[in-house]
């Protein structure tokens, strides 16, 4: 498969786009000559240009995102397009940094290559060399449409949901949050392919390398945000829909040594706060919010808040994914049910 890349005059086909139209939508310009194959990107600012389904409502049609992979489409690749602009730039404020900005981005013909190139760089060792990772990972990205999608989609919930993500290229080369999650999907392509020694040692290397433990096998979909990641663990038979949010040292588990699916199921939209542990083969509901620090050991209705240890539900979040929004904090009603129960145990002195 031809790697998705795109020159700069195809911007123009995307400008009419609107952040709230769906992928899935048919891409069209209303009068394409008025724009100009010229025009500048800087006139057309990401955001209005990339149709971010990761702020709207609508499932991404994966063909869409990467239509431009094997044709002459006049649709291209935003987010490689704003990584090149924006790594340019950064090159010339910082000249120190030109030659990497130079050989992580700017030498490569599209996103999926320049991936590979500095995942194999942050991950080598003396035994396993850059150039071995490079190949295996370009080998599994440049065939596989689905992964091609899901890094692009990774790398839009970094720029919308992380405040401190500063551009696309910042999460492409520094965010190892990201690096974990796309080193997960070539290695669950390759346990797939019952390469499982080779998947395998790629966990192991992430382990060593950015503190984060997913294994192979686990399954987890598009737009998924790893915040800071520092202690992700997630086991064997754990399942994340689409548009999760995860905070740093969440440990999706399991609770003993049975065999099957023993891990949890995150549903789609949902946000896991910081530290949260949830064990067994339990569900947390589609626009869950689970507050840092709880203990999860049963089934998390759907649209709930839950919070504390054991885990209860303490009230239902208005937001459809609370994964987007990224708020963390408990509402008023969390509070005064608190205030109540610790004035309740003060009068039968069982609070000191």
């Amino acid at each position: 498969m031809a790697c998705s890349c795109l020159s700069d005059d195809t911007w123009y086909a995307l400008s009419q786009m609107r952040t709230t139209t769906s992928l899935t939508t048919t891409l069209h310009v209303e009068d394409p000559e008025k724009l100009g194959p010229n025009s500048s990107m800087a006139d057309y600012p990401i955001e209005k240009v990339f149709p971010v389904y990761a702020v709207g409502v609508s499932e991404p049609d994966p063909n869409l995102i990467v239509s431009v992979a094997n044709t002459a489409s006049t649709v291209g690749d935003p987010i490689w397009d704003a990584v090149k602009l924006e790594a340019k730039l950064e090159a010339e404020k910082e000249p120190i940094l030109s030659s990497f900005l130079y050989a992580s981005i700017l030498t490569h013909d599209c996103l999926d290559r320049a991936l590979s190139f500095v995942l194999s760089n942050r991950l080598q060792n003396p035994t396993l060399l850059a150039t071995q990772l490079m190949d295996i990972f370009c080998d599994v990205i440049m065939h596989d449409r689905c992964i091609q999608c899901s890094i692009r989609l990774d790398l839009q919930a970094c720029k919308d949901r992380d405040p401190s993500c500063l551009s696309y290229c910042s999460a492409l080369l520094y965010l190892k949050g990201y690096h974990s999650l796309q080193t997960h999907r070539v290695a669950h392509a390759l346990w797939n392919q019952g390469r499982k020694v080779l998947a395998l040692a790629l966990q192991s290397r992430v382990s060593e390398v950015f503190g984060v433990d997913i294994h192979p096998a686990a399954k987890i979909g598009d737009g998924i945000l790893l915040d800071h990641a520092t202690g992700v663990v997630i086991g064997e038979t754990a399942v994340i829909g689409n548009r999760v949010s995860l905070m740093q040292g969440v440990t999706l588990g399991g609770t003993g040594k049975e065999t099957g699916d023993r891990h949890p199921q995150i549903g789609q939209g949902a946000l896991i706060g910081a530290s949260v542990t949830i064990l067994g083969n339990i569900k947390v509901g589609e626009g869950a919010m689970v507050g840092a620090g709880s203990l999860v050991m049963k089934d998390v209705p759907p649209h709930s808040m839950v919070t504390g240890i054991p885990a209860k539900v303490i009230g239902y979040v208005d937001d459809q994914d609370p994964s987007l929004t990224m708020k963390h904090d408990a509402s008023k009603e969390f509070f005064k049910k608190v205030a109540i129960s610790c004035k309740e145990a003060r009068s039968n002195g069982s609070v000191a």
